[in-house]
Formats: structure tokens, C-alpha cells, sequence
């Protein structure tokens, strides 16, 4: 009996293991779906009456204007004028809505736009945060060197890397790792460490 139960149990368990992703993957794009669809009413609304055509195919031309306003957009701002205008509109959001600036930033690292995005330009290392004579060691990404040798890091934590903290060490307290890209250390950290021993043992 005792056989049995173990067996169901784990059947049942192996079964949530594989349908579970799938069905969370389903659910997170539904959500985005209806999400995008709120967002874009205004713009799809006048289009649906007017067209007489269902609602998915007007959702589609609405998603796909506002992705050609943004091509059109990222053409005009990489020329010169287009970086004036650019910024004067920044330097007015600035001015009326403070947290401008902050969304800004945050968009920029996470996109991958940005030159210093720890995403897109850093180098993963292990670091001891507590001194050298402390073998206690974190996965870190390096964002900056600075002039005396000193380096900057992020500390992601798990299993949510976009948080952390940030430490200025020495460079005796910080071991670069160039051969480890930046998105295989962070399968790690959201993993909880997992896979960590075979990533260092490269």
C-alpha cells in the first residue's frame, strides 16, 4: 500500500512538474493579452466602428502601428535633431513629473539601451564582500572599474535578480570570470544557486 501511495504521489507531483510551466506560460501571456488589449481600447475602439472588422484582427493593426510609431520614432531620435528634440522633451517631463527620470533609468537598464546596463555590458565575478581573509564568497556583476583599480558590483539576489545590493571593493576581493556571460550567471541567482558548481568549474 505504502508502494502505491509513493507511486501515485509521485506520478501526481511529475505530472505538476511538467503542466505546471506550461500552464503558468499560458496564463501569463493570457494576462498580458487582456492587458494590452485594456491599454490599446482607446485606439482600437474607433477603428472596430468604423471597420466592422473583429476585434482580434483591429487589435493586431493597432499593435502594429504603435510598433511602426516606435521604428519611426527610434529612426527620427538617432539623427542629430532628432537627439535635440529628445532632449528638451526629457529636460520638460523632468520639470512636470519628478519620477520621470527614475522610469526612464529603470527602462533603459532592463531593454538593454543603456552603455552602463549591468545586463548588457558587465562581467560576472565572484566577489568577497567580507574581506579577503573571509572565504565566504557571492556571484556579482562588475558595472564599473574605477581610476585606482577599485571595482563596483551588483549583488543580485534570488530568486529575483532584477534586486540587490551594491558594494565598491578592492580588486585582491574580486575574481572576473569573462568566459561566464551575464545571462548564464543569472539562471543561477534565479535558480537559488543551482547549476552554480558547473558554471565555475568552466
Amino acid at each position: 500500500m505504502k508502494r502505491f501511495n509513493h507511486f501515485i504521489k509521485q506520478s501526481v507531483i511529475g505530472g505538476l512538474l511538467v503542466i505546471s510551466p506550461a500552464m503558468i506560460l499560458f496564463f501569463a501571456i493570457r494576462w498580458a493579452f487582456f492587458a494590452v488589449g485594456d491599454i490599446i481600447q482607446p485606439l482600437a475602439t474607433p477603428i472596430a466602428r468604423n471597420t466592422n472588422a473583429p476585434d482580434i484582427m483591429v487589435d493586431l493593426l493597432v499593435i502594429m502601428l504603435i510598433l511602426l510609431g516606435c521604428f519611426i520614432v527610434g529612426n527620427i531620435v538617432s539623427t542629430g535633431a532628432g537627439k535635440w528634440l529628445h532632449a528638451r522633451f526629457d529636460r520638460v517631463l523632468t520639470k512636470f513629473a519628478p519620477g520621470y527620470n527614475l522610469v526612464r533609468d529603470i527602462i533603459h537598464q532592463f531593454i538593454g539601451s543603456n552603455a552602463n546596463s549591468p545586463f548588457s555590458r558587465g562581467e560576472v565575478a565572484r566577489a568577497q564582500l567580507f574581506g579577503p581573509d573571509i572565504a565566504t564568497q557571492a556571484t556579482v556583476i562588475v558595472t564599473s572599474t574605477h581610476e585606482n583599480g577599485w571595482y563596483s558590483v551588483f549583488v543580485p539576489t534570488g530568486p529575483n535578480p532584477t534586486s540587490g545590493m551594491i558594494y565598491h571593493l578592492p580588486p585582491e576581493q574580486v575574481e572576473l570570470l569573462p568566459h561566464i556571460k551575464v545571462d548564464e550567471a543569472l539562471r543561477t541567482i534565479i535558480a537559488c544557486g543551482a547549476g552554480s558548481g558547473e558554471l565555475f568549474k568552466q
